[in-house]
């Protein structure tokens, strides 16, 4: 079973989904089948089959994220000693060398990624090119609209 890196935030996060899916909607999808089934004819009976289809997407979120919580290694980055290196769960200021931007991101596990928080996933080519530098190391890598030039600025554990 591969670990899943995630930040402790990330971990509540999810389990605060996972408590809101068992105890909210599952009850309340569970009830709308009953009230549908109440209606008679299953085979014409649009409401049933909806809350069926809701029903089987709530079960699977649950199970996927039941799996991501069992897989889960949680790292706790401010407990840890800051030597200015990029590890999962830093907040790292860079420099665009090409355009003199600055722009700052914190690398976090896949499903705690939203670019426009400035949270990236460690998987994210420019994430892989940060981690294991430290401040003051320049790095580059492929990105869409082509070769990207940073320059690490400040590494944060935050």
């Amino acid at each position: 079973m591969e670990r899943e890196p995630m930040t402790i935030l990330g971990k509540q996060r999810l389990e605060d989904e996972l408590k809101n899916l068992k105890s909210v909607e599952r009850p309340r999808i569970i009830s709308a089948i009953a009230e549908a089934r109440a209606h008679g004819d299953l085979k014409e009976n649009a409401e049933y089959h909806a809350a069926k289809e809701q029903q089987g997407f709530t079960e699977g979120r649950i199970a996927e994220i039941e799996s991501k919580l069992a897989r889960a290694q949680v790292i706790d980055v401010t407990k840890m000693v800051n030597e200015g290196k990029v590890i999962f769960g830093s907040t790292v200021d860079l420099l665009n060398i090409d355009n003199e931007e600055t722009i700052i991101y914190k690398i976090v596990g896949d499903d705690e990624a939203d670019l426009g928080q400035g949270k990236i996933s460690y998987k994210a080519p420019i994430a892989r090119a940060l981690i294991g530098k430290h401040v003051d190391d320049t790095v580059e890598f492929k990105a869409p609209n082509g070769l990207q030039r940073y320059e690490i600025v400040e590494v944060r554990y935050e």
